[in-house]
């Protein structure tokens, strides 16, 4: 489960990236912001236990 929500993260900001890139800032800026939303509740979840 860590590493699939790894590579929904890392395909996050891959996509983020492409967007800034290409012209569509404020699209890209709210996509980055759920990344580190996504690991804030992996850690979450992993320190509930």
């Amino acid at each position: 489960m860590n590493c699939i929500m790894l590579l929904v993260v890392l395909s996050i900001i891959v996509v983020s990236e492409v967007m800034f890139l290409t012209g569509q800032k404020l699209e890209a800026i709210f996509i980055a912001f759920w990344a580190p939303t996504i690991l804030g509740f992996m850690n979450y979840l992993k320190y509930r236990k």
